[in-house]
This record gives C-alpha cells, sequence and structure tokens, in this order.
C-alpha cells in the first residue's frame, strides 16, 4: 500500500502581469511505498519543489489530491519532516539545540531536549560538536543538523529539496553515502528532489523522471543497482542514457510548431 499517492494534481499560477494563468504541473500521478527513496528528477522550473510543497503541506493543487498516510494533505504536520536548500538555522544555538528546537516550542524540559538531540546528533555523525554554532561548520555539516532536525520529528516521510545542491562535488559524495545510512538506519520514506542525474541514481530506489514545464512525470523508473552504487559501471551507465533520452525535449508535431 501506498505511503505517499498524488493523484492527476496540476497546479496552476496567476501571471498578474500579462493576466494569464501558468501551468506549472500537469495531470502528475505517482505513488510511493513505506520505505522507498524517490528521487524527483527533471529541470530547472519543471515543477519538483511547487510537487514537494504540496507534499509538505505548504502548497496546494488546484486539481487532484495528494494525500500521505491515506489522509488528503491540507497543512503541514508533524508525520512530515523538511529539509530545505539551505540548512537555515538559528545562528545562536549550538547544533544540539537547533535539532531540538521544534521541543523547545512544546515545552520540553532541557534535560529531555538534549537527551533526544544526542541521539540523532549521532546518527547523522555529528558527535563531538553538538556545543558548535552554525558558523563554526562546514557546510555539509549544517545540513547534516538539518537532518538530524528532521529525524527528531520522527516523522513518516522526509522531504528534502536540493539539500546538498550548494556543495563541493567530494562533500556532496560523502553526503550521499551518509544520507542512504540514515535513511536505512531511520527506516524513513524519502522523497528527494534533484536535477543532477548522477545524485538521483546514487540514491533512489525510484526516479520519477519529469518534463520541462508543465511538468509531467515521463517515467516512474525503478532503480535495480546494488550499493553502494558505482557510477563508472555499465549498468549505472546504461540508467543514465535513459534518463537523458527522456529528459531531451520532446517533439512538438508539424502543425502545432507552425501554429
Amino acid at each position: 500500500m501506498a505511503l505517499i499517492t498524488i493523484d492527476r494534481v496540476s497546479r496552476l499560477f496567476q501571471d498578474a502581469k500579462r493576466g494569464k494563468p501558468v501551468v506549472a504541473l500537469e495531470e502528475v500521478s505517482v505513488s510511493v511505498a513505506r520505505n522507498e527513496f524517490l528521487c524527483l528528477l527533471g529541470p530547472s522550473g519543471c515543477g519538483k519543489s511547487t510537487l514537494l510543497n504540496m507534499i509538505a503541506g505548504f502548497d496546494h493543487p488546484s486539481t487532484g489530491t495528494v494525500t500521505v498516510g491515506g489522509q488528503v494533505v491540507t497543512q503541514p504536520g508533524a508525520d512530515r519532516g523538511v529539509v530545505f536548500q539551505q540548512a537555515n538555522l538559528m545562528p545562536w544555538l549550538p547544533v544540539w539545540e537547533n535539532v531540538a528546537f521544534h521541543l523547545q516550542m512544546r515545552g520540553a524540559p532541557k534535560a529531555e531536549r538534549r537527551e533526544k538531540a544526542q541521539r540523532f546528533i549521532e546518527m547523522v555523525g555529528l558527535k563531538g560538536f553538538e556545543n558548535h554554532f552554525p558558523s563554526e561548520l562546514s557546510g555539509g555539516m549544517n545540513q547534516r543538523v538539518g537532518i538530524a532536525r528532521a529525524l527528531l520529528m520522527n516523522p513518516e516521510v522526509i522531504l528534502m529539496d536540493e539539500p546538498f545542491g550548494a556543495l563541493d562535488e567530494q562533500t556532496k559524495m560523502d553526503m550521499h553515502a551518509e544520507l542512504v545510512r540514515i535513511w536505512r538506519e531511520s527506516q524513513s520514506t524519502i522523497v528527494f528532489v534533484t536535477h543532477g542525474i548522477d545524485e538521483a541514481l546514487a540514491l533512489g530506489t525510484h526516479v520519477a523522471v519529469m518534463s520541462a514545464r508543465p511538468g509531467r512525470i515521463r517515467e516512474l523508473l525503478p532503480i535495480d543497482l546494488e550499493r553502494p552504487r558505482d557510477s563508472t559501471s555499465p549498468r549505472f551507465n546504461d540508467y543514465k542514457r535513459h534518463i537523458l533520452s527522456l529528459l531531451r525535449p520532446e517533439e512538438v508535431p508539424a502543425m502545432q510548431a507552425f501554429a
């Protein structure tokens, strides 16, 4: 049974300057089973982040429905943790207090916050940095804090919007390995937005390849590759060639091209 179901979702935005609607997503349908790792892959502006925001409850479909755990998503909820492109940490708080911030907002005592935060600090490999401030950490380490903060909420679903986009290639590769380990250990379901083919193939159990705007699902690919994944293997590159073919601009019928 699917944990997340996106059923014939379209999203229109009103272009006030031009006085006409812009279709961001069109008739998108995809489902995600529990403990899957789905990568949403597509060109910039295809609606990947819009789709993620709908699962999070930050945005809503113009038509169609998004359900998580059988419930229609109408607003953000504790069953969905979000990791953004930037870690969005409080610079005046040390690592452990950033991780446990939502517990503080709920009025949990300091000892409880510290104890619960420690488990996830260790899970993301930051033991020894509990009392460091964000300015004392690298970009990759700050993103680990953001992941730990999302995990502490114990969500069924973790939503990630290009969280490693600003990192250098070596750090990104290290973070991929860490994220796969964390995903396995936490037994979470992850939906991960990316425009990198190698990143999607390094991480995903499934890759949903989206078209250029208006965004549609061109193909949902199950990824049958052993972990850790070797980007130089023939099988990896077979997937890559196929995805590249899907990302090429779709042919426009001759009569439409001259309309």
